[in-house]
């Protein structure tokens, strides 16, 4: 499943898409960002994450231009307990460094309490962090049933 959503003059803002290998929703934000933008991205991303029974997300910010700080609040109070009764429990946020969108994604990985979060610069790190912390959590639940 791969899925685009696109803002009013018809450019793309963020593609969505599953991978199946590794068990979690990948996204990738270009351009700049509107509330509303950054609502019905992350209401569809949640919503693919419940579809597909993941509960992990890979998002990356890197082609995003401007901050995303006018969302921080509803994503926060809002957004984060929704996706965590979704089912998220790992969520890697990948940014450019020294950018407004870095900035946010500080200030979100600060107070997030709802899941696991981390902020990374690249994707490679994202991937191994969350391939790594999804073995843990599965290597502890292997040993407390034994």
């Amino acid at each position: 499943m791969r899925s685009e959503l696109v803002n009013a003059f018809g450019n793309v803002y963020l593609t969505i898409s599953l991978d199946h290998e590794n068990q979690w929703i990948q996204a990738s934000w270009q351009g700049y960002s509107t509330p509303e933008m950054v609502r019905s991205g992350m209401e569809a991303y949640t919503e693919a994450l419940e579809k597909a029974d993941y509960n992990a997300m890979l998002i990356d910010t890197r082609d995003m231009v401007g901050s995303w700080s006018h969302s921080l609040d509803w994503t926060l109070e809002e957004w984060s307990p929704q996706a965590a009764k979704a089912g998220l429990q790992y969520y890697a946020l990948v940014v450019k460094p020294e950018t407004f969108a870095e900035a946010t994604a500080d200030a979100f990985y600060a107070n997030v309490q709802s899941f696991e979060a981390e902020v990374f610069a690249d994707l490679a790190t994202a991937r191994a962090w969350l391939r790594r912390s999804r073995l843990q959590r599965k290597e502890t639940r292997d040993y407390l049933s034994i």
